[in-house]
């Protein structure tokens, strides 16, 4: 073979070579590209905007939660039209369409059936439908996801009606949200209530007793109260630090001193680094409290509260201890469980209120028997729970 067919022959191969490369690149990098089927497109689409819509949703059935939703709502659906209704009213339109009075009354037929009901309803007119699904929280409809479409076939009136449940889902878990608000601000009114009469009843006693005898321990005692009464009863948030906390406890002791004198001592050992943590508000002052009401004050020799503070972590963990008369531990199990009234219920409200914000294995945890003293642990994550609304005390 001369040198010239040769390096014709050469060439052919090199050619022939980088087309079939090149075709099969082609090919390789369009199957890379179509790994996905049509039905995983639609699943991504639907996750993608269901997204978008969820964190608008988290605080009920709002006005602006609504039009923020809808938005994306309408897009899952691929539909001219969505509303999204409560019992009264439209709280959000999103519309690609001229949304006419003429609409918002076929609508309205379509919604106020949907909320009578309870159930899917399809309000059919000339050339276009609105399919109305009710938003439910247990058995009762609050609202309703309106959709409007050309002509509403099965599979758009079931869309429609899974939307639904999932804003209902959303909606739902709002209002478990502001049910267990309510629950905690119940607690604490139940903590102050239990603070006003016993302790106010008997540090004004205390007080008076000194009028006549030591009027300046008496004008410094009316002061202590004042400022323990403005922390107890102050109208902020739920959480405090425990610097303030320990602060409330201090002129808490005082007055208890005035009235026991030598026979209540305290011992404190607070680490610095936990004083900044954040706290449920009154969560340590009952601990206090139980401590020299149900410890102490039975003994005639008093006794000593300790009160410690250490960091442990993502955890400070708070103690208080007392070398009073203990308690008998199925006694106390009846108290935590709320089956025995009017005993420890300071303990009680705190343990319910720490498991509700913290989960159930950060609860108090304590150690007691007749004769044997009280010790009293609660771990608080340094974190502070993310709440549905502040509550205002």
């Amino acid at each position: 073979m001369s040198p010239a067919l040769q390096i014709t022959l050469i060439a052919t191969i090199v050619a022939v070579g980088i087309a079939a490369i090149g075709y099969f690149g082609f090919k390789i990098s369009r199957s890379t590209k179509e790994m996905g089927t049509d039905a995983d497109e639609a699943t991504f689409t639907t996750l993608h905007h269901m997204s978008i819509a969820v964190p608008h949703l988290e605080q009920g059935l709002t006005r602006e939660g609504a039009a923020k939703s809808a938005k994306a709502l309408r897009r899952l659906l691929n539909c001219p039209v969505l509303l999204i209704t409560d019992t009264r009213s439209i709280l959000a339109t999103d519309s690609g369409i001229e949304f006419t009075a003429a609409l918002e009354e076929e609508a309205g037929k379509a919604y106020s059936t949907a909320l009578g009901t309870g159930k899917t309803q399809v309000n059919r007119s000339s050339g276009q439908d609105f399919v109305a699904a009710p938003i439910m929280v247990g058995d009762q409809a609050v609202g309703t996801v309106t959709a409007l479409t050309p002509r509403a076939g099965a599979g758009f009136v079931r869309a429609v009606s899974e939307v639904a449940v999932f804003v209902s889902a959303q909606v739902s878990t709002a209002q478990l949200d502001e049910n267990k608000a309510m629950l905690l601000e119940a607690q604490m009114r139940a903590l102050r209530a239990q603070i006003s009469p016993h302790f106010i009843y008997n540090s004004l006693n205390a007080i008076a007793s000194f009028i006549n005898t030591d009027p300046a321990r008496a004008r410094e005692l009316v002061i202590e109260f004042a400022d323990f009464t403005r922390y107890s009863f102050r109208r902020r948030g739920e959480f405090t630090t425990l610097a303030e906390e320990l602060e409330a406890i201090d002129r808490y002791l005082l007055l208890e001193k005035a009235r026991f004198g030598e026979r209540i001592k305290v011992s404190l050992r607070i680490a610095p680094e936990v004083l900044p943590t954040q706290i449920p508000f009154l969560s340590l002052q009952p601990l206090v409290e139980n401590a020299v009401r149900h410890g102490l004050e039975a003994r005639e020799d008093g006794g000593v509260i300790s009160i410690t503070a250490t960091e442990d972590g993502l955890y400070a963990v708070i103690g208080v201890e007392d070398d009073g008369v203990g308690m008998d531990p199925e006694q106390l199990a009846s108290v935590l469980a709320g089956t025995t009234a009017n005993m420890h219920v300071g303990l009680r409200n705190v343990d319910v209120r720490l498991r509700q914000l913290y989960g159930n294995a950060n609860g108090l945890i304590i150690d007691t028997a007749p004769g044997a003293g009280t010790q009293i642990t609660m771990r608080i994550p340094k974190f502070r729970p993310r709440r549905p609304a502040s509550i205002e005390d």
